[in-house]
């Protein structure tokens, strides 16, 4: 018991660090039992737009558990969701890039990184959002995508940066 709390709490230091501190946990739900290490899982994380004031996305992805991902040794699969929603009056803080990174999260110790980027669909008012998995090698096909019409929220219309 003693072993697999240990390895738990050293593989969610590990996965802190090396993930960084941009997404919040929401919940999570286990997929499968590991005897040793914890269980495979499905987490649910929040992340606000750091350019974009009044959006905030959720991501879901797979975790790895057993021994390797307790430790943030494995390797998780490339498979994520998202959905991205206006959670109060929408401001652009300065200029957009399209394709420009706005989230990342580490999906093995080395060499695969989960990626969200952001574009702007200008003729219809809309932000969108894509996420997937490189890896320094061959990526993934594997993404998901979520749209946010950037409307009024009560009086406030959106502020769009020049």
């Amino acid at each position: 018991m003693q072993r697999t709390l240990f390895t738990g709490l050293l593989g969610g230091t590990l996965w802190l660090l090396a993930s960084g501190l941009h997404a919040q946990e929401v919940g999570s739900v286990d997929t499968a039992f590991q005897w040793l290490g914890p269980n495979h899982k499905i987490v649910i994380e929040a992340f606000d737009d750091p350019k974009i004031a009044g959006v905030t996305c959720y991501v879901s992805r797979s975790q790895t558990g057993g021994v390797k991902g307790g430790l943030g040794l494995a390797e998780d699969t490339s498979d994520a969701s998202i959905a991205c929603r206006q959670v109060g009056p929408i401001s652009v803080k300065e200029k957009l890039k399209d394709g420009e990174e706005v989230f990342t999260e580490r999906r093995s110790l080395l060499f695969k990184k989960m990626r969200v980027v952001r574009f702007l669909d200008q003729p219809r008012n809309t932000l969108v959002y894509l996420v997937y998995s490189d890896k320094l090698v061959e990526g993934s096909p594997k993404n998901s995508l979520s749209a946010v019409a950037m409307m009024p929220w009560g009086d406030k219309p959106p502020k769009i940066a020049p």
